[in-house]
């Protein structure tokens, strides 16, 4: 809010301009989802805002981020167990614990 503007004022000047902001009440978590993982807000604030014609909705509050699996294919699978001769249970936890690395994974499993 404007410092020194009464709140009706200002809801009377949003109204005028065709703003409308909600809040959105007892939110509990909001999750985002990437390529990359997640963004978690455990703790958030949320309003939603219409302004001609337009949604526009607005999260407050720190995420943390929680990292997304590594997708790991079966060719890379099969390719570490030849390679470092060893089962394909083994080769997938080297690949996994790498991030789909496969060279080290080879290297790990290898040593």
């Amino acid at each position: 809010m404007l410092p020194g503007m009464n709140p009706r004022k200002m809801k009377q000047m949003m109204k005028q301009l065709g703003m409308d902001i909600k809040p959105i009440e007892d939110v509990q978590e909001i999750v985002i989802t990437t390529p990359t993982g997640r963004y978690v807000f455990d703790q958030a604030e949320v309003a939603v805002m219409k302004m001609q014609g337009v949604v526009t909705w607005q999260i407050t509050g720190e995420p943390r981020f929680e990292e997304a699996d590594a997708v790991i294919p079966e060719e890379d699978v099969a390719l570490v167990a030849e390679q470092a001769n060893v089962p394909s249970e083994a080769a997938k936890a080297a690949l996994v614990e790498t991030k789909g690395d496969i060279a080290e994974a080879i290297l790990r499993l290898s040593s």
